[in-house]
């Protein structure tokens, strides 16, 4: 039988809740009566979540439906309180993304597209929005002062453009520099901005060359013509400064004669295998680890050393987001590590399509005082306990970015046991002792 007009009415209106109420004979007084009106959800104002959708790029924002499976994979959410269904939420609850410093805490690490059912896209919808931000000067000091470098420099450490071969001073084998040559090369060697300038970086360059003399691979590289690859400032919300410096690299890219470019870190990869060749550069890329697994029965023969000389080597890998979830890549690292003496390849809970994050992605590795406001730890440092749960000596990277991230966190978690080592690190000692 319908209820009176004037019942109804009291239950449509039981948004808010009313002190006492028995509604047929049952006392729904408090908070029960809300169950009899809409959600409360309808007393919000959708606008601040609207001015993300309307974004191009920020639509799917708008496809979300509250399942939470992101929060269960986000990084960020197992150090802090962080997910694309709680950015959704807040949203629609009158937060403006633009001015929130939600807006920077997402390494654009993608594990939550991996399991969204309804394909929101995190990788689209924050650059759309930071861009934003940055054009209304809304940024982060830290990550201000990167911005700032890279446009001055050609990269975020703030280095001289000079001085960006300078590492092969040291690499103990001729590192050849494409102009200096005036012949075309089998392979252009991208080496990037970190391992050109960061002393950790340095070293994995430097084991890189050896590896690729030791090899007899005919290869050179840019010296001061090469500029940082941009992608993360790009992600970071500074499509101006991308697009200068892809423009920069392009040229440059194409002013010599080669066949394959191999690329030291999983961002360059990415980088120009993805959003280069939408500004009309399109050539065979390969990650380094790609690259060298080739070559596995040479470097098998190559190989002589084992890399603990005290017993076996257990290590465990870190993958990189960009190398893995982004582009695909998981066997080819693994491939190297199983290779060498002395290596024992251990798991992690976490890797693979589920593996976590070292928190440098999206500009996040310029933006660690900042993040360390929102969370308990750092990313590297979470990840630095899961390897020393599965009782890794080593942890293995295949990205620059990775080394000096997760040496800090096993310094500052009190695990300085853990030695951080790039794979070209482990497969220049396997050769050279």
């Amino acid at each position: 039988m319908p209820r009176p007009l004037q019942e109804q009415k009291v239950l449509q209106d039981q948004v808010k809740e009313i002190e006492t109420l028995v509604v047929d004979g049952m006392d729904i007084s408090g908070h029960w009566n809300r169950m009899f009106g809409q959600r409360v959800i309808f007393d919000y104002d959708y606008d601040n979540l609207m001015k993300v959708a309307d974004l191009p790029g920020g639509e799917s924002l708008n496809w979300c439906y509250g399942c939470a499976k992101c929060t269960a994979v986000c990084p960020v959410d197992i150090v802090g309180d962080y997910s694309p269904r709680k950015i959704h939420r807040k949203t629609q609850m009158g937060i403006d993304l633009f001015k929130s410093d939600d807006l920077w805490l997402c390494t654009t690490c993608m594990n939550c597209l991996r399991v969204c059912p309804k394909e929101v896209n995190m990788i689209q919808i924050m650059p759309a929005v930071r861009e934003q931000a940055v054009l209304n000067g809304g940024v982060p000091a830290e990550l201000q002062k990167a911005f700032e470098d890279t446009a001055k420099t050609g990269n975020p450490l703030g280095q001289p453009q000079r001085k960006r071969a300078a590492w092969t001073d040291k690499a103990g084998v001729d590192v050849p520099i494409i102009a200096d040559l005036g012949r075309p090369v089998d392979i252009l060697w991208y080496v990037g901005s970190y391992p050109s300038y960061h002393p950790r970086g340095m070293d994995a360059a430097s084991a890189m060359a050896r590896i690729l003399t030791a090899l007899g691979v005919d290869f050179a590289i840019l010296g001061k013509e090469e500029k940082d690859d941009a992608d993360s400032m790009r992600l970071a919300g500074e499509k101006g400064l991308f697009e200068m410096l892809a423009e920069h690299n392009i040229n440059a890219f194409n002013k010599y004669e080669w066949n394959e470019m191999v690329v030291t870190g999983p961002h360059e990869f990415n980088a120009f295998k993805n959003e280069y060749p939408k500004y009309g550069f399109e050539r065979p890329i390969f990650h380094y680890t790609q690259f060298l697994v080739r070559y596995l029965d040479q470097l098998k023969d190559l190989m002589q050393h084992e890399v603990n000389a005290h017993g076996i080597c257990r290590v465990t890998f870190h993958d990189p987001c960009y190398l893995g979830r982004h582009n695909g890549e998981y066997e080819a690292p693994r491939q190297l590590l199983r290779a060498i003496p002395g290596v024992e390849l251990v798991e992690m809970g976490r890797n693979r399509e589920n593996g976590y994050c070292c928190g440098g992605g999206g500009g996040g590795m310029w933006l660690d005082s900042f993040t360390k406001e929102h969370t308990q730890m750092r990313l590297s440092e979470r990840r630095v306990l899961e390897a020393v749960e599965y009782q890794a000596t080593v942890l293995s990277v295949a990205c620059p970015f990775e080394v000096s991230r997760f040496e800090d966190g096993a310094k500052s978690t009190g695990n300085d046991q853990l030695k951080v080592l790039d794979i070209l690190e482990l497969i220049d000692k396997a050769i050279n002792g």
